[in-house]
C-alpha cells in the first residue's frame, strides 16, 4: 500500500470555552445511560460526548456559524416520574447556551439545530446557572409553585431571570441592577434554590435572594497584589454540599467562605496567574482549580482541627489556559474533564488523581471532514464554511521512481479550488463522486451542489466551477449528513437527524452536458423499533435514533444506516420486474413495520418504478449493536448472483452476500451478510475477547476503514490497524497474572485493575496523592508536593508520553514494523498488524482505482502545527 503522508490540509481546532455534564453524579443505571458531556467551542460548535464505560464517544457535533461562540452551557434535568409497576420515566434533559450576547439559546439534540432563542432588555450575558431542583416546599417558600428558572448575570451588573416552564424559553424579568456598572457579573452558582452566589469584577462576591430580588451579603476580596490591577475579578465560584463557597480569582488565589456567616475562612495562593475554573466532586471532599498558568491543582480537606484545606496534587496537563472544567462520577468512573485554548479535552482521574494517568482526547472530530475522488486523485476537506479541493498528481512509487532522491514532494500537490459556502451556517457534511465532477455540501439549513469540469488539472484555472440546482426539500431543510453512491447516481441525505431521503442524479455521458437532480425525493422509512412510548417522552427523547453513519455497497444497490442506539437499517434497489411481483408484499411490510410518516410520504411519490428503493426483507434479523457504531462500511466484494433486471436479489438464498462491517464504541467488530440478516462466519469466530490484546486495549475509537480485498485497514487518531477477514486471528497470548501486561522493552508491569475512566494506572502503582514524579538521570523518583511546585515540568515531553496510559505499552510492543509492507513478509501473510507511527491522524482516504494497488492519502494534524495565542510562562520556565 502506497501512503501519501500529508500535513497540508487546513483545519484549525477551536478553543474550548465551556464544559458541562448533564448528570455530574449518577445514582441509577437510568441516569448513567442518559449522562452526556457537552463541550462548547469558540467557533459556535457544540459537541455531545457519551462517557459510558470510559469510551468517550463523540456522538454529535452541532455546527456553529459565522461570528458565533459558545461561552456557557447549562443542562436542566426535569424530575423523574414514577408510573408504577417498576416503570420510571426519566426527566427530560434540556441544553441551554450563551455566547457573550443578550440571547439564551435552547438546543434540539434530536435534530442537531437550535430549538428556540430568547433575549431581554439587558446587557450581554456573561454567566448563567439553573436553579437546583426543590427537595421540599419549605426550602423555597413562596416560590413553591414555580418551576426551575435560569438566572443569568450580565456585563452591566444585572441579574435576570428566564422561565423554562411548559417546555418553553422566555425572558421573565430583571431581578435587580447593580448601583454601578462597574460590577460586571462574571460567574454564578446556586447555594440553595433561592440564593444565588455571583462573582463580580469589582473584588466582590455577592449573595442574592432571587425570590425577593435583593442582595443578602457582599463579600469583599480587597485589592490586588502589588503591581496588579486595583480590582480583583472573581472568575469562578462554586458551592459545596454543606453550603460553603469556593472562589477563584485573578490573583491566583482560591478562597473558602463560610456559607452561613459569608466570611472568609481560608485563602490559598495556588496559582501564579488567574484562577479561571473550579469544580468539586459530588460529596464536596475535593476541589480542583485550573488557571492561566496551565496548572490543575487538587485540594483535600484535613480531618484535624479547623478542617482546613490543603493542596495535595498539581500538574500542567494543558499547553494553555485551563478555562473550563467539570466533574463526573458514575460507578467506577470518577473524572474531571477540562479544556481551554489548546482545544484538546483532557480527562483527569478524580478519586485516583496521582495514581492514574490522565488522557488527552483529540480535538479532531470523530467523523473526519475529509474525502476523496479516487479516480480523479482529488482530496477534499472542509472547515467551517470553506471547502478545499487538492490534487495529488502522481503515486508515491511513480514519483520516486522518476525523480530518485531529489524529489520535491511539495510539487506533487496542488490546491485547485477553495469554495466558500454562502450563509452563516458551518458545513455539516460533504461528498464527491469518484470522478471528481459532482460535489455536494450540506449545512443545517441548506444543501448545495457544484459541478467541477476538468481534464487533468494542473492549476486552479483548469477547473470550471458551476452550481447545480437541487430538490427544494433539500435546500429548505438542509441535512446533517450527505453521501453519494459509488456510481454517482444517488444522493443520500439524512435530514433532521433521523430522516433518510434519496435523490436521483442524472449524470450525462457527454462531458459538456449538465448534471441534474430529479425533483422528487425518495423517502426511506426505517424499521419500527419496539421502544415504549414513555421512554421516548423522557430523558433525551428520540436522540438515540439519530443517524450517524450511512454507507452504500460497492455496486450502489444496497444502503445501510446506523444510529446512536445501535440499530441498523438496510434498503435495497429493486428492478421493475421484481418490484411488480413483490410490490404488494413490500407495501404490506411498510404499513405494519415502518414508522408512520404518511403525511410527508404523499409528496414523495416515485415517478419511475425501476428506481424504487425498498426495505431489505431480512433487515429485521440484523441484531442491535451493543453500543453506537463509530465505523460503518461495505467491503468491495459484490455478490455474483443478482436478479435479471439488475437489482439486488433479496429473495434468493445467496451464499456469496455483501459484507457490512460495523465497529462500535466498545470496540466490537461485527461483519454482517445484510441480505441474509446474519453475522458472517468470521464474525462468529471472533467476538471481542478473541481480538488481539493490543486491539482490546485501545483507548482511541475507530474513525474509518479502507478495504484492500479481504483486508480492512482501520484507523483511529493514534493507530492504523490491518485485519485480514480471510484468515482467523491468532488467539490472544494468555498472561499468568491478568493485572500484568508488557511494558517498555517487554518487561511486565502491573495494570492495577480497571481504569476510572481516564488513562489507566501509572507505572508505579499506589503512588501517594501527596507525591509527584520527577524524571532525572533517566529514572523516575518521588518528590514531595512542595518541592515539586518549583521543578514540576522539567521533562514534560517524557511525562506526556508516559501519560498516554495503555497506549504507551502498546506502542513499544507493536512498533516492530514502521513500513506498511510488514503485513506480508517471509512469504507469510499476516492476519493482523498495527502501527502507531502516524499520529494524530486527521483522516485517511483512497486515491487508487479498484484495479490498482491500494494508494491512500494519510492526513496528520500534529499539535505543533496549530497556531495558538501566547500562553503564560513563569520566569523559571523561561529560564529552563
Amino acid at each position: 500500500m502506497d501512503v501519501h503522508r500529508c500535513r497540508f490540509v487546513p483545519y484549525k481546532p477551536s478553543a474550548i470555552n465551556a464544559i458541562a455534564f448533564s448528570h455530574p453524579k449518577t445514582r441509577s443505571a437510568l441516569q448513567a445511560s442518559l449522562a452526556r458531556l457537552a463541550i462548547g467551542r469558540a467557533n459556535g460548535d457544540i459537541e455531545i460526548w457519551n462517557p459510558s464505560n470510559g469510551s468517550w464517544n463523540q456522538e454529535l457535533v452541532i455546527p456553529g456559524g459565522k461570528d458565533r461562540s459558545v461561552d456557557g452551557l447549562v443542562w436542566v434535568n426535569e424530575p423523574d416520574q414514577d408510573l408504577g409497576d417498576g416503570r420510571v420515566v426519566a426527566g427530560k434533559l434540556r441544553l441551554f447556551s450563551i455566547g457573550y450576547t443578550s440571547t439564551v439559546t435552547e438546543w434540539d439534540l434530536e435534530k442537531g439545530v437550535p430549538k428556540r432563542h430568547a433575549s431581554g432588555q439587558h446587557g450581554d450575558i456573561w454567566c448563567m446557572a439553573a436553579q437546583p431542583p426543590a427537595t421540599d416546599k419549605a426550602s423555597f417558600g413562596v416560590d413553591a409553585q414555580d418551576s426551575t428558572k435560569l438566572i443569568a448575570g450580565t456585563i452591566d451588573g444585572e441579574l435576570v431571570m428566564y422561565s423554562i416552564e411548559d417546555d418553553d424559553l422566555r425572558f421573565q424579568r430583571v431581578l435587580l441592577r447593580s448601583p454601578t456598572k462597574k460590577a460586571q457579573m462574571v460567574s454564578i452558582t446556586f447555594q440553595s434554590r433561592k440564593v444565588a452566589i455571583v462573582g463580580c469584577s469589582d473584588s466582590t462576591i455577592r449573595a442574592y435572594d432571587i425570590t425577593k430580588g435583593h442582595m443578602l451579603r457582599r463579600m469583599t476580596l480587597g485589592s490586588d497584589l502589588v503591581g496588579g490591577s486595583k480590582d480583583i475579578i472573581v472568575w469562578s465560584v462554586k458551592c459545596l454540599p454543606g453550603g460553603n463557597i469556593v472562589s477563584g480569582d485573578s490573583t491566583g488565589q482560591v478562597c473558602i467562605w463560610d456559607g452561613k456567616t459569608y466570611t472568609q475562612t481560608q485563602r490559598m495562593q495556588s496559582h501564579k496567574q488567574d484562577v479561571l475554573s473550579l469544580t468539586t466532586n459530588a460529596d464536596g471532599t475535593s476541589i480542583l482549580s485550573g488557571g492561566m498558568d496551565r496548572r490543575t491543582i487538587l485540594y483535600k480537606q484535613n480531618t484535624g482541627a479547623g478542617n482546613r484545606w490543603s493542596k495535595v496534587w498539581g500538574r500542567r496537563y494543558h499547553e494553555h489556559d485551563v478555562k473550563s472544567m467539570a466533574s463526573f462520577e458514575s460507578g467506577r468512573i470518577s473524572v474531571v474533564v477540562s479544556g481551554g485554548p489548546d482545544a484538546n479535552p483532557v480527562v483527569i482521574p478524580l478519586k485516583e488523581m496521582g495514581r492514574e494517568n490522565h488522557r488527552i482526547m483529540s480535538s479532531l472530530p470523530q467523523q473526519p471532514p475529509i474525502l476523496s475522488a479516487a479516480r480523479a486523485r482529488f482530496v477534499v476537506s472542509w472547515w467551517e464554511r470553506e471547502v478545499h479541493v487538492w490534487a495529488l498528481r502522481k503515486s508515491a512509487t511513480a514519483m520516486f521512481d522518476a525523480g530518485g532522491e531529489d524529489v520535491d514532494i511539495n510539487q506533487n500537490r496542488k490546491l485547485l479550488k477553495t469554495i466558500v459556502v454562502k450563509g452563516d451556517s458551518n458545513i455539516t457534511s460533504a461528498t464527491i463522486n469518484q470522478d471528481g465532477t459532482l460535489l455536494v455540501v450540506s449545512t443545517s439549513t441548506s444543501v448545495k451542489a457544484f459541478r467541477l469540469q476538468h481534464q487533468d488539472p494542473v492549476k486552479p484555472s483548469d477547473i470550471k466551477l458551476s452550481s447545480i440546482q437541487v430538490p427544494q426539500k433539500l435546500t429548505s431543510i438542509g441535512a446533517t449528513k450527505v453521501e453519494l453512491s459509488p456510481n454517482g447516481q444517488w444522493l443520500c441525505a439524512v435530514q433532521e437527524g433521523s430522516r433518510v431521503s434519496l435523490a436521483k442524479v442524472d449524470t450525462p455521458e457527454e462531458p459538456d452536458a449538465p448534471i441534474t437532480f430529479q425533483p422528487q425525493l425518495r423517502r426511506l422509512t426505517r424499521l419500527r423499533r419496539h421502544i415504549p412510548r414513555y421512554i421516548l417522552n423522557g430523558g433525551l427523547g428520540s436522540y438515540d435514533r439519530t443517524i450517524t453513519h450511512v454507507a452504500f455497497s460497492a455496486d450502489s444497490k444496497i444502503l445501510a444506516s446506523s444510529d446512536l442506539a445501535g440499530y441498523l437499517d438496510t434498503w435495497v434497489l429493486r428492478g421493475s420486474k421484481e418490484l411488480l411481483q413483490n410490490g404488494a408484499k413490500a407495501e404490506g411490510d411498510a404499513s405494519s413495520e415502518e414508522e408512520s410518516d404518511s403525511s410527508e410520504e404523499e409528496d414523495d411519490a416515485v415517478t419511475q418504478i425501476g428506481d424504487q428503493w425498498v426495505r431489505n426483507p431480512n433487515a429485521k434479523l440484523l441484531p442491535k449493536l451493543p453500543s453506537a457504531a463509530t465505523v460503518l462500511s461495505f467491503s468491495d466484494d459484490v455478490p455474483q448472483t443478482q436478479s435479471s433486471d439488475g437489482g439486488a436479489d433479496v429473495e434468493s438464498d445467496v451464499t456469496n452476500d455483501y459484507t457490512l462491517l460495523a465497529i462500535t464504541s466498545s470496540w466490537n467488530l461485527f461483519t454482517f451478510h445484510p441480505l441474509q440478516g446474519s453475522l458472517t462466519p468470521w464474525s462468529r469466530r471472533h467476538p471481542r475477547h478473541a481480538l488481539p490484546t493490543a486491539v482490546q486495549d485501545l483507548l482511541d475509537l475507530a474513525k474509518g476503514v479502507l478495504w484492500q480485498g479481504s483486508r480492512a485497514w482501520i484507523y483511529g487518531v493514534s493507530f492504523l490497524l490491518m485485519i485480514d477477514m480471510a484468515q482467523d486471528l491468532p488467539k490472544p497470548t494468555p498472561v499468568a497474572d491478568p493485572t500484568e501486561t508488557l511494558g517498555k522493552h517487554g518487561m511486565k508491569r502491573k495494570r492495577g485493575g480497571p481504569s476510572s475512566g481516564a488513562g489507566g494506572r501509572m507505572e508505579q502503582g499506589n503512588l501517594a496523592p501527596s507525591q509527584v514524579r520527577k524524571h532525572t538521570a533517566g529514572q523516575w523518583e518521588d518528590v514531595d508536593m512542595e518541592d515539586a511546585a518549583q521543578t514540576e515540568d522539567v521533562n514534560s515531553d517524557d511525562d506526556m508520553d508516559e501519560a498516554d496510559g495503555e497506549l504507551a505499552q502498546l506502542r513499544n510492543r507493536n512498533e516492530t514494523g514502521a513500513n506498511l509492507e510488514v503485513a506480508e513478509t517471509g512469504g507469510e501473510r499476516k492476519s493482523w498488524w498495527m502501527t502507531y507511527k502516524y499520529r494524530p491522524i486527521f483522516g485517511i482516504v483512497p486515491l487508487s482505482t479498484p484495479d490498482q494497488d491500494l494508494e491512500v492519502a494519510l492526513v496528520e494534524r500534529p499539535t505543533w502545527d496549530v497556531d495558538m495565542p501566547e500562553s503564560y510562562f513563569s520566569l523559571e520556565q523561561w529560564e529552563r
